[in-house]
């Protein structure tokens, strides 16, 4: 059969259908858990890899002009915040993207508090690709940003514990 032919047979509610659940499994990989392997091993996801971390290994400079994975956290968190904001109110509001990056040293109830920020945010952006029927090209490229971006700042984070661990000898 041809992919015209296909194509015909094929409804927009099936298409939104289709990609919806492909984003949210797709959501669910970069931070909750593997269960497709569309990008990540077992085990190698945002939540996954943050219960693993210390606060005085997410507050260790990774670099002297990077980030800690504190900032990285924070930023991925204000990342999901502002989009969540964008789909909400349908304005795109002037926002302080420095201020995202500027969380540093911090201690284990901070650190909690900061995992739980970012557990909040993304819950809440999961529940809305879970219902969001809005598709068009701006939405879904938007979709599209929202995995790459936090995939991003996941190998960030990934990449990071290990630069502060090895200086740990750990």
């Amino acid at each position: 059969m041809s992919a015209s032919k296909t194509a015909s047979n094929v409804t927009v509610e099936q298409i939104t259908t289709a990609f919806r659940g492909a984003l949210v499994g797709t959501l669910d990989e970069c931070f909750d858990a593997v269960t497709e392997n569309y990008m990540l091993d077992d085990g190698e996801s945002f939540f996954e890899t943050l219960s693993g971390i210390s606060a005085a290994e997410a507050s260790a400079p990774v670099s002297s002009n990077g980030s800690a994975i504190s900032a990285q956290v924070n930023h991925t968190r204000f990342y999901l915040d502002a989009l969540l904001d964008l789909v909400r109110t349908g304005e795109q509001r002037s926002l302080d993207w420095e201020s995202s990056w500027q969380v540093r040293e911090i201690d284990e109830t901070a650190w909690q508090e900061l995992v739980a920020d970012l557990r909040r945010a993304y819950d809440e952006v999961r529940a809305l690709a879970d219902s969001f029927d809005q598709w068009n090209l701006y939405t879904i490229g938007g979709a599209f940003g929202i995995v790459g971006h936090s995939m991003y700042h996941l190998g960030q984070v990934r990449e990071g514990i290990a630069v502060v661990r090895d200086r740990a000898g750990r």
